[in-house]
């Protein structure tokens, strides 16, 4: 079965390849990879007004922002800016990466509660 393309995927989105801008694949891919916005924005150690902007095209990253991002979120910068090059991967794919990221998550969550209650019985003992 032949892969859907990166203008496939944007379709999926609810627009088209040529009416996407960096705003409109910055979001896809950054919901593509399972990122909040907030998420992403603590990832890059940025606020996420910045972000938010940068997905409402009202501002743009640096160069080196852009390859941070491209490679935290796994798409080419070159897609980020013009739609050209590596772009998100297959629907059932990003879908699998995000319920996998979920599930780590929870798994993490619950290994820091059983954490910090070991730590509390051993200062309470």
């Amino acid at each position: 079965m032949k892969e859907p393309t990166s203008e496939a995927m944007m379709t999926d989105f609810g627009y088209g390849p040529t009416e996407a801008t960096l705003g409109d694949r910055l979001m896809a891919a950054r919901e593509a990879a399972g990122f909040s916005l907030e998420q992403l924005a603590e990832r890059l150690e940025l606020s996420s007004v910045t972000v938010e902007e940068w997905e409402a095209d009202q501002s743009a990253p640096s160069d080196d922002g852009l390859g941070r991002i491209a490679r935290l979120l796994d798409v080419s910068a070159g897609w980020l800016l013009d739609g050209e090059g590596a772009g998100l991967t297959s629907g059932a794919d990003a879908s699998t990466a995000a319920a996998e990221i979920q599930e780590l998550r929870r798994i993490l969550q619950d290994a820091l509660q059983r954490l910090a209650r070991l730590e509390g019985t051993l200062s309470d003992g």
